[in-house]
C-alpha cells in the first residue's frame, strides 16, 4: 500500500468517527476521501480486513466519550485481567528495560544501534535495534529517513548507528505477529532511556490493555503522583518507541484525542486498528494490517 493510501485511510477513519451515528454509506465515505465506491471499498478492506460497512457495524469506531465512560480501572486491575485469559495486556508481550543512572549519563557509549525504514501498517518507519532489544521505533510524518534519525541520535547521543534494514527486518515481523490475537510470540524486549520518571510513565502504559484507553490523571493516580499531569504528558510526548510503549491510547479526560507524536490522525488510526482485533477481550476474525510503504524521500 502506497503512503498516499494510508493517507486516505486516515481521512475515512476521521470521517467514519464523526459521521458513526448516521451511519455513513460506502457512496459518502468514498466520495469524501476523492475514490469511487469500488476502489475504496478495495482499499479499506485491504488495510482493515473488512468492508467499510462491516467496520461501522461492529462499533469500532466508538466515541472517545464511550471509551472512556466504559473503561474500567485498567491501571490498578490490569494484571489481574491480563491473566485472566484475554491476552490483550501490553505487558505479556513487551518487556521494558531502562538504562541504569550510569548508562543513562554515558548517553549510549559502547552501544551499537541498527536501524532500517519499513513499512508498516502505519506508514513508513525508523525502526532501531541493539543487543539488548528495540530501542526506537519512530513513525514517518513527512519527513525524510534523516529527520527521524536525528530523533533517534538524540535519544542515543553516544552510540555507535549502522543502517541495516536486514537486522530490523525479523524484529519488524515479530512486532506485528505480536499484535495478532492468533499469534502467540516470545516477548519483545524494549530497551529505553530516560529519566526515572519517564520510564515510571512508560511502565504504566504497558498496563493499558489493547483495546482500551486511559487518561494523563489515571496515568499520574497510577504512578503515585496524582498532581504530575503536566509531567505525565510531558513524559507520554517523549515516547520514543512508538505503538510498542503505547502513548496512542492516552486521551484527555474531556474525551478530546489529543496530539500525538506522530500525528493525530495515526493516533486514532491505531486504536481503531487495535479494535478490530477485540470485543470485549474476545478475538475477532478480522486481519487487518496491510503494510504501507515509505515514500522515496523517506527511504
Amino acid at each position: 500500500m502506497a503512503s498516499s493510501d494510508y493517507a486516505r485511510i486516515e481521512q475515512a477513519i476521521l470521517y467514519l468517527d464523526a459521521h458513526a451515528l448516521e451511519q455513513p454509506s460506502l457512496e459518502d465515505a468514498a466520495a469524501h476521501v476523492g475514490l469511487s465506491p469500488f476502489h475504496f471499498q478495495r482499499l479499506f478492506s485491504q488495510w482493515a480486513g473488512i468492508s467499510p460497512k462491516r467496520f461501522v457495524q461492529l462499533h469500532t469506531l466508538r466515541s472517545a466519550r464511550r471509551l472512556l465512560a466504559e473503561r474500567r480501572s485498567v491501571l490498578e486491575t490490569s494484571l489481574e485481567v491480563g491473566l485472566s485469559g484475554s491476552g490483550r495486556l501490553h505487558e505479556l508481550f513487551v518487556t521494558l528495560t531502562s538504562m541504569t543512572p550510569g548508562e543513562y549519563k554515558l548517553g549510549g557509549e559502547g552501544l551499537t544501534v541498527r536501524y532500517g525504514v519499513h513499512a508498516s501498517p502505519f506508514g513508513g518507519c525508523l525502526l532501531a535495534v541493539c543487543e539488548r532489544g528495540i530501542c526506537g521505533l519512530h513513525f514517518l510524518t513527512g519527513e525524510s529517513k534523516e529527520e527521524a534519525l536525528a530523533a533517534l541520535k538524540h535519544e542515543w547521543p553516544r552510540a555507535t548507528f549502522e543502517e541495516s534494514a536486514e537486522a530490523t527486518a525479523p524484529w519488524m515481523e515479530r512486532i506485528f505477529s505480536a499484535s495478532r490475537p492468533d499469534a502467540a510470540p516470545r516477548p519483545l524486549s524494549v530497551l529505553v532511556r530516560g529519566t526515572p520518571f519517564q520510564v515510571q510513565v512508560w511502565q504504566a502504559l504497558l498496563r493499558v490493555p489493547s483495546g482500551e484507553v486511559t487518561t494523563y490523571e489515571d496515568l499520574a493516580r497510577a504512578i503515585g503522583k496524582p498532581k504530575a499531569m503536566r509531567a505525565v504528558g510531558s513524559a507520554v510526548g517523549d515516547n520514543p518507541v512508538g505503538l510498542l510503549i503505547p502513548c496512542h491510547r492516552v486521551l484527555r479526560k474531556t474525551g478530546i484525542f489529543g496530539e500525538y507524536r506522530w500525528g493525530a490522525a495515526r493516533k486514532r488510526a491505531m486504536l481503531a486498528w487495535e479494535d478490530l482485533r477485540y470485543d470485549d477481550g474476545v478475538a475477532q476474525q478480522a486481519r487487518p494490517g496491510a503494510l504501507v510503504e515509505p515514500t522515496a524521500a523517506q527511504r
